[in-house]
Parts: C-alpha cells; sequence; structure tokens
C-alpha cells in the first residue's frame, strides 16, 4: 500500500483541489466552444470570432503586472473564489441574456473582457497555490497532472459541447458550466485549506515597487526572460493558429462543426496521452532541449498538414502530432520555473512572466482573423482554378486559413531554431 501511494505523496489537498478546478474549467471551456461556434454562424467572420479572445487576453496583459503584486499579498483561496464567482456572473448573465433574446456579439465581447479581467488575479494565486500545495520533489509530476486535465478539458469539451448544444441547445452548454463552477466553488470553500508563504521583508513596499521587483527578478535572470520570451514568440504563432481554425474548419469543402469538434477532440487526446508520459517519465537530461525538440516538432507537423491537407483523417492526423509534446514543453518548463523562483516571488514574477509571455496573444488573433479576413481570403478567392495557389491550398472558403497556416509552420520552425542557439537558455539546465 505504501508503495502505491508514493508516486502521490504529499499530493492528497493539491488532487482535491486540481480535480474539481478542472471539472470547473471544462465547463467554462465547453461555454467558450459553443460561443465560438454561436459567433461564427451568425457573422461569418474570423475577425469578429477572433475578437471574443482578444478581449479575453487583453485585460490580461495589462493588468497581469500589477495582479501579481497584489497576489503575494492577497489571500490565494480567497482570491480565487472572489474571480470564480465573478466569472460565473458573466456567465449566468450570458445565459439571462440568451433566454430573453438579446444576446448580441458585443455583449460576448465585455463579458469576455470581464472573465479575462477576474483570470488576470486568479492565475497568478492558482500558480503559487499549487508551489505551497506540492512538495517541490512532485513538480515534475504536479506539471504532468496539471498537462494531463488540460488536455482532458480539451478532448471533452469540443464533444460535449457539440452534443450538447446540438441536443438541448447552447442553454443547456451554459447551465453546465455554472453547475460545474457550484461544484469547484464549494470545494475550495469546504475542503482546501491553502498555506500562506513565508512573509518576506518586502511585504509592506507598495503595488508598483512590487510589480517592479518581479521585472528586476527578470532582469537578473537572463535565463527565466529568454525562456519566456521564446514562449511569447511562439504564443504569437499558436493565437494565429486558434484564429484560423473555426475559420477553416466551420467553412471549408469537407468541414463542419462535426469535424471541427473532431480536431479539437484530437488535439486532446494527444495531449492525454503525452501528459500520462511525461507524468510517469524520470527528469530528462535536459530540460531545455526538451522544451526546444518538443516545440519544433509541434510546429513543423500540425501547421503544414492542415495547411496543405483536404480532409478530417489529415486534419486530425495534424492535431495528433501537433499537440502530442506539448505536454512535455509544458512539463519542464512548470519545472524550469518553480525551480528558480522563490516561492515568495512566485506571485509577482509569474504576473510579470503573464505580461511578456501572454501580450503577443491577442495580438496574434487580431492578425490571424485580420490576415484571413482582409488579405489571404480575397488573395485565395481572386485566383484562377488552375494557379499554383489553388492546386496547394484547393478553392473555396477556408483556403485563405490553409495558407496561414502554411506561414505559421515556416515562422514556427524559424523561433525554434533562433532560440535554440540563445546561450542564455542553456544555462537554466546547470542551475537546476
Amino acid at each position: 500500500m505504501n508503495h502505491t501511494n508514493k508516486p502521490l505523496r504529499g499530493l492528497h489537498t493539491f488532487l482535491i483541489l486540481w480535480s474539481t478546478q478542472a471539472f470547473s474549467e471544462l465547463g467554462s471551456a465547453m461555454t467558450s466552444f459553443a460561443l465560438i461556434v454561436w459567433s461564427f454562424e451568425r457573422q461569418g467572420s474570423a475577425l469578429v470570432t477572433a475578437l471574443l479572445s482578444v478581449c479575453s487576453y487583453a485585460p490580461y496583459v495589462v493588468f497581469s503586472i500589477f495582479a501579481g503584486a497584489l497576489s503575494d499579498r492577497w489571500d490565494k483561496k480567497r482570491t480565487m473564489l472572489v474571480c470564480d464567482t465573478v466569472a460565473a456572473a458573466g456567465t449566468a448573465v450570458t445565459l439571462a441574456l440568451l433566454c430573453t433574446g438579446s444576446l448580441q456579439i458585443w455583449h460576448l465581447y465585455l463579458l469576455n473582457a470581464l472573465n479575462g479581467l477576474m483570470n488576470t488575479f486568479q492565475q497568478p494565486a492558482s500558480d503559487v497555490a499549487v508551489s505551497l500545495l506540492a512538495p517541490k520533489e512532485q513538480y515534475q509530476r504536479v506539471g504532468g497532472l496539471r498537462s494531463l486535465s488540460n488536455s482532458l478539458v480539451t478532448i471533452l469539451s469540443p464533444v460535449f459541447a457539440s452534443v450538447m448544444f446540438a441536443a438541448l441547445g447552447i442553454r443547456a452548454v451554459l447551465v453546465f458550466d455554472l453547475a460545474t463552477f457550484a461544484v469547484a466553488f464549494l470545494t475550495l470553500l469546504l475542503r482546501v485549506r491553502i498555506p500562506r508563504p513565508h512573509a518576506t521583508g518586502d511585504a509592506a513596499e507598495g503595488v508598483i515597487a512590487s510589480a517592479k521587483s518581479g521585472l528586476r527578478f527578470l532582469r537578473r535572470h537572463r535565463g527565466v526572460l529568454d525562456l519566456i520570451l521564446f514562449l511569447a514568440a511562439i504564443n504569437l504563432a499558436a493565437s494565429m493558429y486558434n484564429a484560423a481554425l473555426p475559420a477553416m474548419l466551420l467553412s471549408r469543402a469537407g468541414g463542419s462543426k462535426t469535424v471541427y469538434a473532431l480536431v479539437n477532440a484530437c488535439t486532446g487526446a494527444a495531449n492525454v496521452l503525452g501528459s500520462v508520459l511525461v507524468s510517469l517519465a524520470p527528469a530528462p537530461k535536459s530540460r531545455v532541449r526538451a522544451i526546444c525538440n518538443a516545440l519544433l516538432f509541434s510546429m513543423a507537423t500540425e501547421n503544414l498538414l492542415l495547411a496543405l491537407g483536404r480532409s478530417a483523417p489529415v486534419w486530425c492526423l495534424g492535431a495528433v502530432l501537433g499537440w502530442l509534446c506539448i505536454p512535455v514543453m509544458n512539463a519542464n518548463m512548470d519545472v524550469l520555473l518553480r525551480s528558480h523562483i522563490p516561492v515568495e516571488m512566485q506571485g509577482r514574477v509569474y504576473a510579470a512572466r503573464n505580461a511578456l509571455q501572454f501580450f503577443t496573444i491577442p495580438v496574434g488573433y487580431l492578425l490571424g482573423g485580420l490576415l484571413i479576413d482582409r488579405a489571404l481570403g480575397p488573395l485565395m478567392a481572386a485566383q484562377t482554378a488552375n494557379s499554383p495557389l489553388v492546386r496547394l491550398f484547393g478553392a473555396g472558403g477556408g483556403t485563405g486559413a490553409a495558407a496561414l497556416f502554411l506561414l505559421l509552420a515556416v515562422s514556427g520552425v524559424l523561433i525554434c531554431l533562433v532560440f535554440r542557439r540563445d546561450r542564455h537558455l542553456w544555462t537554466l539546465d546547470n542551475k537546476e
């Protein structure tokens, strides 16, 4: 019995928090999927749909650096409870607007901005809570488990949302989201105790000074900073990918809501397999090499198959190859950050990380939507039947998004090769 429990030793409270929060994330992801389909069916625009994500990430990026400073001061449990409650209230408002027949796209923009603002404070509090609840020797396993839950959410949310949407309508999806929130809220409130980190001499400093201390830490630790900048560049390409995927699969010949859900489910399945493997695997000799190789393989395979493929099996294969190694990247990056950043500084440093690493996401969504609607889409529509671009990407709706995927394949590989030569990254292996 002791041998059986050893892999999860010291993780009892973490597992309770992790499992219920993951259940709530499933409901939120189902709502997000359903609203993307709902908005694209009504507007038919990649840019309009991408702006939903822009509104979610913009406040997150703008306020992250201050949120981390406040998160280090505030009680982590209370912060998570308040932020989750406000986000759930936004879902309830969306449901009410739907029931009265008055829901508009601009309502979703405002509500997504509110959710993004709450996530700004909730994320650093949640990240620090994990460090406080898990022993240091379990960080890699914790990273694998968190990646596993994210993968399960990715694989289940499009399937469940599609079935529920088709059978009961979008209102049922929102009700399910509110039910999962209630489970997570009550569990956190009644069953989870998050210890406070040890106080430091910086406890009395102001919010601005506290936020600056997170930036100063990154300036002094170039390996951590360059790793964050590496992921910022990858996030730019990945968010353009996310803007292009529904535009292609919901409008291209051979695509549909079912195909869109299936490709997302394959993404989740690949993440599940990768998460299980990384949870059981021993630590790699070089975490930096594992991160670089995982991203290089992902960017080179999926985008190319999405660009040139003409059928659901090829697109699903691309999703599997592209996301199989992402848990390897996530788990190893998580270990490097937690190992190099003192726990009493993590809220501030993670907030600075969020501002730097994620500011490219709204930019990428905006660029992806603009390129498809205003440049690549019209370019493909103007091609003759025998033109090289039509032979490469096909004809009809969604081919502009396919052309964007080819550009992302090339740019993603170049990003990985450039950062692989960054000498500061490799110092993280030496100091772990």
